[in-house]
């Protein structure tokens, strides 16, 4: 039996086999959306404890193949039951209420499960609070589930790096095809969430990281503009690009889960209050929210693959039928111009804030120097494949004390910002942008590191802005995504525009893999 095919058997079998006497089978718990959940909830065909003992159960089974799972909450089962009694009781519940949820594993939480950022450094970090989102999580009555694997250090080592790599998590398979790549950082977010081992997963992203995985494991996810979801208590590369979002199956489980963590954190510095606080965001899911919008086609943002390219453009004719305006050619004019300045400003915050992180962990590390020489002396396991040559750039800078440092800043921002998006919205009179998010998934290559084939992902990164990727078809058995974009504070209309998308082209399909 090959692997591909042990994977699709299990599968099969994990979502169909696993069956119990209750009203709801749980081989239906992973079609349901989180409304749909909730509405089996209230009428007692299925409890908390049923949905995550499922979870549970599927990264048992499927882990052993994917390393999408760092670690499994030993309190999952034990919060799901409080739940359950919690309900039973109350008279208004979260909107996240008994849902299982994933979190990436460079996000901290209070309840003995380490944050570890993939590196074996971190291993005992064991973190005495909650970071901001977590504490949302909770409040919104969400369980966390675990931590999912990722590419470590979030991808900002080294330049033949292997994404959904870590040292302590082994490399993340994806799902649809087992020798390719789950892109990343936020890889075993993006597979867990596409092979069914959590309700919905949290990823995070300076550029691409939850964007990418979700385009290649066929699933959504969503980039908010940064500063609307807090940052604190995240391992960091930069705050002025990183932040958490969403990834699910649907654009409804997204929306849930990114209004259950949108809020304003005052010891974030560029946090603020989103306009979609207060379920306002869940308003947006319409069934007619590509009617009458103008998008654009952002064609200098197309796939060097041509079949990617091809099922791109029967997903515009479908938008058009169903009411969209399209306008063909709407390039952003300052593409890659932005390249250099966006790296200085990963380099510099990173040396920076990593020591401001570790600072507040009991780890004998305390600068990006220390990190280094840990690496050089367990380099058998840490730098098996890839070396650390990002991490010696930006060590062997000032960090924000580059003289140059602010100008930098704002030069990059001008070009991704007004003299980007901004300046294609207003002079194509558009609402939103679009285009492929990315090519599909590479082989894992050990020996030469990561084959990206072109993203859509850095005119939204390095502005700080809206993008939601959502499936939109298949390049033979690999999923591809449609990114939607637009100006700051524009989740609203992205998300009525990428909600009607997915109804109508309802392009995803669970992983099934080939036995050739």
């Amino acid at each position: 039996m090959t692997l591909r095919f042990k994977l699709a058997s299990i599968l099969s079998l994990s979502f169909m086999t696993l069956g119990q006497t209750q009203a709801m089978k749980d081989n239906e718990y992973h079609q349901l959306s989180i409304p749909e959940i909730h509405k089996e909830m209230a009428s007692g065909n299925l409890t908390s404890a049923q949905l995550t003992q499922y979870y549970i159960d599927q990264i048992k089974t499927l882990n052993p193949i994917l390393n999408a799972v760092i670690t499994v909450n030993p309190n999952a089962l034990t919060d799901a039951k409080a739940a359950d009694k919690h309900r039973e009781k109350a008279a208004s519940l979260g909107i996240l209420h008994g849902i299982p949820v994933l979190l990436k594993d460079n996000i901290d939480t209070a309840d003995g499960m380490a944050n570890t950022a993939g590196s074996l450094l971190l291993k005992d970090n064991f973190p005495e609070k909650d970071a901001f989102i977590v504490t949302q999580l909770r409040q919104a009555g969400a369980i966390i589930l675990g931590k999912a694997n990722l590419s470590e250090w979030a991808n900002f080592r080294s330049t033949r790096s292997l994404s959904g790599w870590s040292a302590i998590g082994g490399q993340t398979k994806n799902p649809y095809d087992v020798t390719r790549t789950p892109c990343g950082s936020s890889s075993g977010s993006g597979a867990a969430v596409a092979a069914a081992m959590s309700a919905v997963a949290i990823g995070t992203e300076t550029d691409g990281s939850i964007t990418c995985p979700s385009a290649i494991n066929g699933i959504v996810g969503i980039k908010p503009t940064v500063g609307s979801v807090s940052r604190t208590g995240i391992i960091p590369i930069s705050s002025n690009h990183d932040t958490a979002g969403p990834m699910a199956r649907s654009v409804t489980d997204a929306v849930y889960l990114l209004q259950a963590i949108l809020g304003k954190d005052k010891e974030d510095r560029l946090g603020f209050e989103s306009p979609y606080t207060e379920n306002n965001l869940i308003n947006h899911l319409k069934t007619d929210g590509l009617k009458g919008k103008r998008i654009g086609i952002v064609s200098n943002y197309l796939n060097p693959n041509p079949k990617v390219n091809e099922i791109f453009y029967q997903a515009v004719d479908t938008m058009k039928k169903a009411g969209a305006v399209i306008v063909d050619s709407t390039p952003i004019k300052t593409k890659g111009d932005w390249g250099q300045q966006q790296y200085n400003t990963l380099l510099w915050d990173f040396k920076d804030e990593l020591a401001d992180y570790l600072a507040t962990t009991k780890s004998s590390a305390k600068t990006l120097a220390d990190v280094m020489e840990f690496n050089l002396k367990h380099s058998l396991s840490e730098m098996p494949y890839f070396d650390q040559e990002i991490f010696d750039t930006a060590n062997s800078s000032k960090g924000k004390q580059e003289p140059n440092y602010q100008s930098n800043l704002e030069e990059m921002l001008s070009l991704a910002r007004e003299q980007g998006i901004d300046a294609t919205l207003e002079k194509y009179n558009l609402d939103m942008l679009i285009a492929p998010t990315s090519g599909p998934a590479w082989k894992i290559d050990i020996v030469n590191g990561d084959h990206f084939q072109g993203s859509a992902t850095s005119p939204a990164a390095v502005s700080g802005y809206p993008h939601i990727t959502v499936p939109m078809g298949y390049v033979l058995h690999l999923p591809v995504g449609m990114s939607f974009f637009a100006g700051k504070n524009s989740e609203g209309s992205l998300v009525e525009a990428a909600y009607h998308f997915e109804q109508i082209t309802k392009a995803r399909r669970a992983p099934q893999l080939e036995t050739r």
